[in-house]
């Protein structure tokens, strides 16, 4: 279980550098001049790489979790329920991360690069939250 627990921490770890960097590059999709088309293209491709690479360490994070979970669940206190809580906002941060993406290609998302500053500081938040329960187990 041990080598289960590390892989997971790894690929969470990896995950949510995919997610903090990702937003960071929609801050500068948002701040790219009109008529910059090599930029923002060059931009664009770096985010689809970053949210194809960025899903790619989700699915083991979430599968080795869900691994650890079963293992736990009967012992666990109420600090696992709000875990996971927080893990479904991080899987829904990620989508909402692959959104903003297609809107951004198709030129449709109308969010100035502060709204994008502050989403970017979402996923911190959250893995501050999980780092916590999971350590601390509060309740």
């Amino acid at each position: 279980m041990l080598w289960v627990k590390a892989f997971h921490i790894v690929f969470v770890a990896s995950w949510f550098a995919g997610l903090f960097y990702l937003p960071r590059i929609f801050v500068n999709l948002a701040m790219v001049p009109p008529g910059s088309v090599a930029e923002r293209e060059r931009l664009l491709v770096m985010a689809r790489k970053l949210l194809r690479f960025t899903t790619l360490l989700a699915v083991p994070a979430v599968g080795l979790g869900l691994w650890l979970w079963l293992g736990w669940w009967r012992g666990a206190g109420g600090w696992l329920h709000a875990k996971l809580l927080l893990v479904l906002l991080v899987i829904g941060y990620h989508h909402s991360c692959a959104v903003l993406l297609r809107k951004l290609q198709d030129n449709t998302c109308r969010r100035s690069h502060r709204w994008f500053r502050i989403y970017n500081e979402l996923p911190v938040l959250l893995l501050v939250a999980v780092v916590i329960l999971v350590v601390v187990k509060p309740f």
